[in-house]
């Protein structure tokens, strides 16, 4: 039927999910989802929005959501804007800042929508490479490009740019918006959004998915300068001005509130991550620094595939990238102790029958 197709979907790769398996017991750590459940505070706010105003159309604006979200990040709730998860509203980003034709920067190895959108857009980029080490090098963004999307921490690599270098990055590029995207930024790394009142081209961008527990619910948020978010709200109500439904934007609310419940998983996760990072080393392989909720490995001898392929035949789910520089490592969710402790034994399991 791809006679009907446009020829913009015809010569364009779509984004690739991580897998989501069916199976039974299973331990998944392929999709870098919170291991841990959303706060009760959530669910109950979600169950009480359950009622007879689901009939009418939510908020458009959410304005008791980014009200929440002001007091939170101390950022105006005019300057925040809220969308049915940061893809979406990296879209919009696409179609709000750039025009076919214009060329942004991204790094070589990081999230890989970034390319997928400027396809779909036909939005021209160039990729700047990592460092050796898998840095992100923030002096090779000064180009004067008509914009720059950066993951920070970056992923899949897991690694943070430092508030300095980012500062800096943004003074340089004045003549464009700098996007950060900073779905991982709650396990580590120094956030922008103290940045946005000195830089009218900075907007960054927030997940509910990773650190909050709310995968499943779908809610990102963008903050930055007035116009930026004039200019995100124009294209929303030029596709859909209803993103968030009632529940969703009551079980954010919530999220935002609880801090308690928040700031212990966090803990919980970053303490599992070093302990693995630790035992993973212990055991000759080695992990790239991680400021996130995942973890980057490789070994010397045992091939990311061979590993990956013998990992998924015990049941356990891990994501493995087939790209340059990168395929000889596989990127893991840190999940429950648990969890880590089967993905562990497999581990050593698995490079002890290889010899």
């Amino acid at each position: 039927m791809n006679k009907y197709w446009s020829e913009t979907i015809k010569g364009i790769t779509p984004y690739v999910p991580g897998e989501q398996p069916r199976a039974g017991r299973l331990v998944k750590l392929n999709t870098n989802e919170n291991p841990y459940p959303p706060s009760p505070e959530v669910l109950e706010a979600m169950k009480a929005a359950v009622t007879d105003k689901l009939r009418l159309y939510p908020d458009p604006n959410c304005s008791r959501l980014r009200e929440a979200a002001s007091r939170h990040y101390g950022i105006p709730a005019e300057q925040i804007f809220a969308g049915n998860g940061s893809d979406e509203i990296l879209a919009f980003c696409f179609k709000a800042f750039f025009d076919p034709g214009d060329t942004i920067l991204f790094p070589d190895i990081t999230y890989n929508f970034y390319e997928v959108y400027a396809d779909l857009f036909g939005v021209s980029y160039r990729t700047v490479p990592l460092t050796e080490s898998f840095e992100v090098p923030a002096s090779r963004f000064s180009s004067g490009s008509d914009g720059i999307i950066l993951a920070n921490p970056n992923a899949p690599t897991g690694k943070a740019l430092s508030l300095e270098d980012l500062e800096t990055l943004i003074q340089s590029n004045r003549q464009a918006v700098v996007i950060i995207d900073e779905a991982y930024i709650d396990f580590g790394g120094e956030s922008s959004i103290g940045l946005i009142p000195k830089y009218d081209n900075l907007l960054v961008i927030r997940t509910f998915s990773k650190s909050r527990s709310l995968a499943g619910l779908r809610i990102g948020m963008a903050m930055g300068h007035r116009s930026l978010i004039e200019a995100l709200i124009r294209v929303r109500d030029c596709i859909n001005c209803f993103t968030v439904d009632w529940i969703a934007q009551a079980g954010a609310i919530a999220s935002l509130e609880d801090t308690g419940t928040f700031s212990h998983y966090i803990g919980r996760i970053t303490a599992t991550r070093s302990r693995m990072t630790e035992y993973l080393r212990d055991a000759d392989f080695h992990v790239i620094d991680s400021s996130t909720n995942f973890l980057m490995m490789s070994h010397p001898f045992l091939r990311a595939k061979a590993l990956y392929e013998a990992l998924r035949e015990k049941n356990i789910f891990v994501r493995y990238f087939p790209k340059p520089r990168i395929d000889n490592y596989l990127r893991v969710t840190i999940g429950t102790d648990e969890e880590m402790d089967i993905f562990y034994d497999a581990v050593l399991d698995i490079v002890k029958n290889t010899h």
